[in-house]
């Protein structure tokens, strides 16, 4: 793997000074790899993880199964990537099992997501049904966790 996009997965957004240091390699080089993953589609971009129960502005996510119906001259991948252009969906994925599709939502409120659902979502042609999940709370995000104090938090039993 590239040794700049590793250090990048590996941890926090560095600086280009700070990954030359750890890497051993000039500012340049790096800045040059990270063009360079830029322009492969690699690198798509920063995004920071953000403690939803720490905003000032409320966020309603949820997570929806969706079972679609393969089209003729494009399988799964048209549909997916006309569900994925709405601006409400956050990531899309394709799965193995009982559904097909599983989309990570966002909307201001659980009617937003809702009347997304109902009137956008589930009337496109070849979308046979869906299942919506509202995420409550969040405990773990890409990494980090977002308890108030972790170390407080029972942690399970050892048995013998």
């Amino acid at each position: 793997m590239n040794p700049v996009l590793d250090l990048l997965l590996q941890g926090e957004r560095l600086s280009t000074e700070q990954m030359a240091q750890v890497l051993g390699l000039s500012e340049v080089a790096i800045e040059a790899a990270l063009k360079q993953l830029q322009a492969e589609g690699k690198l798509l971009g920063w995004r920071p993880v953000l403690n939803p129960e720490a905003g000032e502005e409320t966020i309603v996510r949820a997570v929806i199964e969706v079972k679609i119906s393969p089209e003729r001259e494009g399988g799964f991948d048209k549909l997916a990537l006309r569900i994925s252009r709405f601006d409400e969906v956050e990531s899309c994925h394709l799965m193995s099992g009982s559904y097909d599709l599983l989309l990570f939502c966002s909307g201001k409120s659980l009617r937003a997501v809702a009347t997304f659902v109902s009137e956008r979502l589930s009337t496109i042609d070849g979308v046979l049904s869906t299942a919506t999940h509202f995420l409550l709370r969040t405990y773990k995000e890409q990494g980090y966790l977002l308890v108030a104090n972790p170390d407080v938090a029972d942690k399970p039993a050892v048995s013998p």
